[in-house]
């Protein structure tokens, strides 16, 4: 089963914007930090040009967020996104099962989804970094003590 890595990586494109605001950040530097590649890195970065979240200027890699990062939620980066759950539309017409059990969890999936929506409206970028410095800090504190 394939599931979708976009919203993770479009928030770790996101810290790296934040806490690198003095350095160059070019798509492929980015890239390399999220193990993928430059042209999938621009698009992310391009549907958060187009929400709004983030700024450059082509022919610079200095790209730098809209707004402070307490002010940007989960929520805003991740609408637009797909749901979180998906039906099979692809089981057997003849089956009784078959073809009532997707219409049968539509509403359940609907309530999740909007149960997770407003949890990550709830959740802010800053949030996000405080955690990742957090870690980070543990990660140091350990490394000293061994």
């Amino acid at each position: 089963m394939k599931y979708s890595t976009k919203l993770s990586d479009t928030v770790h494109v996101m810290v790296l914007i934040a806490i690198n605001q003095e350095k160059s950040l070019s798509s492929a530097s980015i890239a390399e930090s999220v193990h993928t590649n430059p042209g999938f890195v621009r698009q992310l970065m391009l549907k958060l040009k187009k929400a709004e979240l983030m700024t450059s200027v082509a022919g610079h890699a200095r790209p730098s967020l809209s707004k402070p990062a307490d002010q940007i939620t989960l929520l805003d980066i991740y609408k637009g996104d797909k749901p979180l759950l998906h039906l099979d539309t692809h089981t057997n017409p003849d089956c009784g099962v078959g073809i009532n059990i997707q219409l049968s969890l539509q509403g359940f999936y609907n309530e999740i989804q909007k149960t997770a929506e407003e949890k990550m409206n709830t959740i802010t970028l800053q949030d996000i970094i405080n955690t990742y410095y957090q870690r980070t800090s543990m990660h140091n504190d350990l490394q000293n003590i061994i």
